[in-house]
């Protein structure tokens, strides 16, 4: 059970009355002139998130007025527990199902706080379930948001690849999955020499989790997580600037055991596998070093012309395991290019697909779901920048363009072209904070994701 949303209403309740712009002049039409007239005088026109607190005759807080943009915005209410007085509150309009998933999704993102380090002294509010609600898909769909979120928050101190590891483990335990964890040395002689290569140089063992669950007569969902726990950009040192938030290259990692969390808690009908290369990318005497060249589990030949590219070339191996079982879906989430954020900004995902009909169920999902993502092209001409004179490929381009594209090419290099498979390029972060989405950490793509995969398994009806 979410701590912000409870399960009855008591005397104490205060209603919440939603409304669109359209709705308000009927609704102060049957109001009191009081009320009307406050509610008027004090600028409230039913805007997006845009509250009004109405008294009482006794001088205390009677009703709270909410705006809404659609009757089914989440955001709308995620505002609601970081500005209203603490108490317990209930929306007293029947939304439908719906909207009031959405509603007590929003108030619950709202009410997410980092609190590892630092508890909160606020008392926040708490919200009646509204009628109609599907509590579980609710709770499953915050409680992953506030698992990544949390995950990504973590400093790379506290969370390193041991601590992914265990992360996993304890999913494994609880949903009776099976994990398995390749460690150090053991990479080389498993063949996973890009994941061994991007992470030798740390004093934390690179590893490769492997985590399934399911039946393994069902469909064959794969999802890999970048697991880069803290990037410096290796022996090409990154500016001290740009590694402040490099405690996030392990979004992807985050993402995938988060989506994996709320596919297990639906008991969606798929055999799941997730994949999860997690390391450092450090300096040290054994660092891997610009022009070096690593032959992959794919076979392929790869020439280092930045080592801090390595997220793709740990992704190179693990694409290469996962589509060696050819499942009927191949999904990786990762932080891989700030020219994916240069070109989409830090609130859209970049999606890349090699099957049409994949990247539109994964668009519409994300519509249908308030979580964002835009496709990018698999621009096929401009794959020669990836040529390397004394290898297969070189995983940086010779010139300085369409990076997020040219990532993404050299990752589908290592996916049949049978092989449906979407990559998200994700920022995994809040550089401001709106209701809901506070500065941090921040899911993107999972609600997407889910919905696509439970539209595709299970055939139920979009819940959240």
């Amino acid at each position: 059970m979410l701590a912000a949303l409870r399960a009855r209403s008591g005397a104490e309740t205060l209603p919440i009355t939603p409304l669109t712009r359209d709705q308000l002049a009927p609704w102060l039409s049957a109001q009191p002139d009081a009320v009307a007239g406050w509610t008027s005088s004090t600028g409230f026109t039913a805007e997006p998130g845009q509250v009004s607190l109405i008294s009482g005759e006794n001088g205390r807080l009677a009703r709270v007025l909410l705006g809404l943009g659609t009757a089914d915005d989440p955001w709308a209410y995620a505002g609601l527990p970081t500005t209203l007085p603490s108490g317990s509150y209930r929306i007293d309009t029947d939304l439908g199902a719906l909207a009031a998933n959405r509603a007590a999704l929003g108030w619950a993102l709202g009410s997410y706080g980092f609190s590892r380090y630092r508890a909160s002294e606020k008392l926040l509010p708490v919200l009646v379930w509204p009628k109609g609600s599907e509590r579980a898909a609710v709770e499953r769909a915050a409680g992953a948001s506030f698992f990544v979120r949390d995950l990504i928050n973590t400093p790379a101190g506290d969370l390193g690849p041991a601590e992914l590891a265990e992360i996993a483990q304890s999913l494994a335990e609880e949903f009776e999955g099976t994990l398995k964890v390749v460690t150090g040395s053991e990479l080389l002689a498993q063949n996973f020499p890009a994941i061994h290569a991007v992470g030798r140089a740390s004093t934390r063992a690179p590893r490769l989790i492997d985590f399934t669950w399911g039946r393994r007569t069902d469909a064959k969902v794969t999802l890999i997580g970048k697991g880069v726990c803290f990037d410096s950009g290796g022996l090409d040192l990154k500016p001290s600037s740009n590694m402040l938030l490099m405690k996030k290259d392990m979004a992807g990692a985050a993402h995938v055991l988060g989506l994996a969390r709320m596919i297990m808690m639906a008991g969606l009908p798929i055999r799941l596998r997730v994949l999860i290369p997690a390391v450092d990318n450090a300096v040290s005497g054994n660092a891997l070093r610009p022009l070096d060249v690593i032959t992959t589990r794919k076979g392929l030949t790869v020439e280092v012309g930045n080592t801090d590219a390595e997220g793709r070339l740990v992704l190179a191996d693990t694409l290469a395991e996962a589509d060696r079982e050819k499942p009927e879906l191949l999904l990786d989430f990762a932080t891989l290019t700030g020219a994916a954020r240069a070109a989409l900004g830090p609130e859209v995902g970049a999606l890349f697909s090699n099957n049409d009909t994949l990247a539109a169920d994964l668009i519409a999902s994300g519509e249908a779901t308030a979580d964002p993502l835009w496709r990018l092209p698999l621009w096929q001409s401009y794959r020669k920048g990836l040529e390397s004179k004394v290898a297969d490929l070189s995983n940086v381009a010779s010139h300085g363009h369409a990076g997020a594209i040219i990532g993404a090419l050299f990752l589908e290099s290592f996916v049949s072209q049978g092989t449906p498979w979407a990559h998200l390029d994700i920022m995994g972060w809040n550089t401001t904070s709106r209701p809901g989405r506070p500065e941090g950490g921040e899911a993107q793509g999972l609600r997407a994701a889910f919905d696509l995969i439970e539209q595709r398994f299970n055939g139920s009806g979009r819940l959240v």
